[in-house]
């Protein structure tokens, strides 16, 4: 095989060469417990500081409200957990939407089982929430509401400003699932009124297995693992100082790099929405067209069965997804294309490429000319295509 072309950054991404470096050292020569008292290990903890300093500083939060994780699924469901459990005397309404990632909706089904009521917002076609129905949906029992910043399958990015602003002006805390927008696009944690914000080190050029909790001073949830006294007593475990120094480095890198890098993207991503379609006929567009992460482009393919679509693609060295990696072993279609009123067999046809620092003109071009022809080998083997096309001649 020859070059791979890697459009599933949204799944991970290759780890920068410059947060590898930094991150080495703590490996092999720094590599002593921050808890424990001699010199050696305790410089880490100075470490430490100084890299939640740095990811404080791209979201303008307090050194002290960054918690760190193992990654987003923690940082969701600590989030959710510990503020229910927090805040279950005021109230055990919570309001999320229905294109949720699954580690937000899976642990509302576990809320749900231990008393809480859910509300699940719809979203209209492009996936964007509805304020009128977000409003009418509070209570005096709500006590969160949790909408991620931008869905990671079709890239639309949420109001979340307004979302913000709205949650506080009931007394409600406001959590986002941000693993897919932070480093990609500006975040201040107050212009943007929130509360709580997840973060994931392998969306961004980071390490895998480190991620982040950021909580606003005075929000009184509750410690998520229990043993040791670290994160300030909140979050018990040794620290992952290598960890914590990679997604430190790449959080700084992202925001160092961001404009020159997504104002790339937004050109290639472009350029491929358009060639697919005005090449591919039959297709549709998944996601808000302007309000869309830099990098995503997803698209259904009708008369085409994703799976077939991404073996094909595969078998030419072209890594792309059929949505979340998360449920890639799931056969259900994408409940994210379902909430946006696609029907099942148009759900299943459906593609997400994810284009990253590295992807070229070139890869674009090649990934389209690709498609062309598998999508079009795949409608040739299809029954359904065929009669569609039969009654259009008629």
């Amino acid at each position: 095989m020859g070059k791979i072309i890697y459009l599933d950054n949204a799944a991970t991404t290759r780890t920068a060469p410059e947060v590898v470096e930094a991150m080495l050292p703590y490996f092999t020569e720094n590599y002593g417990n921050p808890s424990s008292i001699y010199g050696f290990a305790s410089a880490n903890k100075e470490v430490i500081t100084g890299y939640r300093e740095k990811i404080a500083n791209v979201l303008g939060a307090k050194c002290e409200e960054i918690y760190f994780t193992a990654g987003g699924s923690e940082s969701d469901n600590w989030a959710l957990i510990a503020t229910a459990e927090a805040y279950a005397s005021k109230g055990k309404h919570i309001i999320t939407s229905k294109i949720e990632h699954h580690a937000i909706l899976h642990t509302c089904e576990y809320l749900e089982k231990k008393g809480y009521d859910v509300t699940y917002l719809d979203v209209d076609e492009y996936g964007i929430v509805n304020l009128e129905q977000l409003k009418a949906s509070i209570r005096e029992d709500t006590i969160l509401i949790s909408i991620m910043f931008a869905n990671n399958e079709i890239g639309t990015i949420q109001p979340v400003a307004e979302i913000g602003e709205i949650a506080h002006e009931h007394g409600i805390l406001f959590h986002t699932d941000a693993v897919q927008a932070f480093g990609q696009v500006p975040i201040s944690v107050d212009e943007l009124h929130i509360d709580m914000l997840s973060a994931s080190g392998h969306k961004l050029n980071g390490p895998k297995g480190i991620g982040f909790l950021y909580i606003r001073k005075g929000v009184k949830i509750r410690s998520f693992i229990h043993g040791g006294a670290q994160e300030r007593k909140r979050r018990a475990g040794t620290e992952n100082v290598p960890g914590i120094v990679g997604i430190g480095t790449a959080a700084e890198r992202a925001a160092r790099t961001m404009e020159e890098r997504t104002g790339k993207e937004k050109e290639l991503r472009d350029h491929m929405i358009s060639r697919i379609e005005a090449e591919i006929p039959y297709c549709r567009l998944n996601g808000d067209r302007l309000r869309r992460l830099p990098n995503n482009v997803n698209f259904s393919f009708r008369f085409v069965e994703g799976e077939s679509l991404l073996i094909m693609l595969d078998m030419k060295g072209i890594c792309a997804s059929s949505g979340s990696a998360c449920t890639s072993g799931s056969l259900d279609p994408s409940h994210v294309l379902l909430a946006i009123g696609l029907p099942h067999e148009i759900a299943h046809g459906s593609l997400r490429m994810t284009l990253g620092e590295d992807t070229t003109k070139e890869d674009i071009d090649v990934v389209v000319d690709a498609l062309k022809e598998i999508v079009q080998n795949l409608r040739n083997m299809s029954p359904l295509y065929e009669d569609f096309i039969k009654k259009q001649n008629v």
